[in-house]
């Protein structure tokens, strides 16, 4: 499998990450339509007012095709602290090391801005992905 992290947009993000997103929601925690077309527009508004000076796009690829994410949404870094968002592998790349490596280039894209704080939303029942945290 030929894998990489690509820094930013590319074609189709939007549409996969929701996919992802909904995909194991659904599957782990019953979340249904509100959960998925919550993450595309959020996800789609964030995209239409990116700004590279605060924010960032990691994407997991593999083969060609778009396998996970993360974001920061540093439009509230100074004040509340920069959002990681997104942060998402399919099956595929689970128990790879590309959680690991999204999270770095998260964590030092925060570091080289200088963002005080950074903060995650999540829920009860995360138990594999803490360790990323």
């Amino acid at each position: 499998m030929n894998t990489a992290i690509v820094s930013n947009y590319l074609p189709g993000a939007l549409g996969r990450i929701t996919e992802l997103h909904a995909s194991f929601y659904h599957r782990h925690a019953g979340f249904g339509l509100h959960f998925e077309s919550k993450v595309a527009c959020e996800l789609a508004q964030f995209l239409r007012r990116y700004d590279d000076k605060r924010d960032h796009l990691w994407l997991a690829v593999a083969d060609g095709q778009i396998e996970g994410s993360i974001v920061i949404d540093g439009i509230h870094a100074h004040t509340k602290g920069a959002h990681l968002r997104w942060f998402i592998l399919s099956e595929r790349l689970r128990a790879s090391a590309m959680g690991n490596a999204l999270v770095s280039f998260a964590v030092e894209f925060c570091r080289t801005r200088h963002y005080r704080d950074t903060y995650l939303w999540t829920f009860e029942g995360l138990h594999a992905a803490r360790h990323l945290y």
